[in-house]
Order: C-alpha cells, then structure tokens, then sequence
C-alpha cells in the first residue's frame, strides 16, 4: 500500500510556485508518471491524498490508466468534478480512517491540528502542504515535495526521513 499526495500532473503554476527542479511541466509530469510506476506495482493500492492534475475528465482517465496500482482518492482543494468523475479511481471520498500493520491512519488532503484517536497513537497523513508545514507528532505530508516525487510506504514514512533528491542529477527510467 502506497501514499502520495499533490502530483499536480499538467499542472504549469507547480512548477513555479513549488520550485520543482524540472525543466518544464512535460519532463515533470513524464518524470512522476516515471517514478510512480518504478515504485507501484500493478496490484498495489495507492493512496492519493488530493491535488492529482488539471484538465478535463478524459485527459485525467487517460493519465490514470498510465499510473499502476489501484489508485483512490481523497478529494484536494484542486480536484474539480472532471477529477472526481474521471474513470481509473476505485473511490473518492474526502476522508477515511483505514488500519494498516494494526496502526489507525487518518486521511485527509488537509493536515490536522487534531485527530481522531490522536492520544491513542492514531497518525495523520496528508497533502496540501507541499513540505512546508512544520512536523508534528504522528503527522505526515506524503506529497511528492517531501517524498522525492513518488509514493511512499507507511514503513517509509515512519522510518528515517530521507531527505529531498534533486531529479536532474538522478536517472530516470526509461
């Protein structure tokens, strides 16, 4: 099972609000949909926390099919109905509270200040915040910015934080 959130596939105000190190938005996009299939298997479910692309219900269909896994997603303050509605999704919604490894996970595109069952070790993984929220306990972005532009794991995201790659100085698939 893998999260992301904030791909903002076809999006061009993302790179320059967000400062994402590709050249433009076709080598950006081409780069995600990269790295997201050289993590994500086919079968694996993914996660997506909100802010998935612009465009109409067609165009997004069609980059949904390109991207493996079994994709769901929890709607973002960017995701239009040509998003909600666009064929590729098994759910939409904009919240759940799922159990993974025994652990409760909160999931919403927005970050928390509190949460359900927060005294009891629940965690809350989110979106939105492209990085540039302050860690809190048991809180997590898991957009790419603070993911090296791919779905993470919960194992990843509790273990050790990595720290950002720069993508022009890695190889990408092919």
């Amino acid at each position: 099972m893998f999260f992301t959130a904030d791909t903002h596939f076809t999006d061009p105000r993302i790179l320059r609000i967000d400062r994402r190190p590709f050249p433009d938005l076709a080598a950006h996009d081409e780069a995600l949909v990269a790295y997201w299939n050289e993590t994500v298997g086919e079968y694996d479910v993914v996660w997506h926390l909100g802010d998935f692309a612009r465009g109409d219900a067609a165009a997004k269909s069609a980059l949904l099919a390109r991207l493996n896994g079994r994709k769901q997603l929890i709607v973002g303050n960017n995701d239009d109905s040509a998003t909600t509605e666009a064929s590729g999704w098994e759910s939409v919604q904009t919240y759940k509270e799922i159990t993974v490894d025994g652990r409760l996970l909160i999931l919403c595109h927005y970050a928390f200040r509190t949460w359900n069952q927060m005294g009891k070790g629940a965690i809350d993984l989110h979106g939105h915040s492209h990085g540039k929220l302050k860690p809190q306990t048991r809180q997590y972005d898991v957009g790419v910015d603070a993911w090296d532009f791919r779905p993470v794991t919960l194992a990843q995201i509790l273990g050790p934080r990595r720290r950002r790659i720069d993508p022009a100085a890695t190889q990408r698939p092919g």
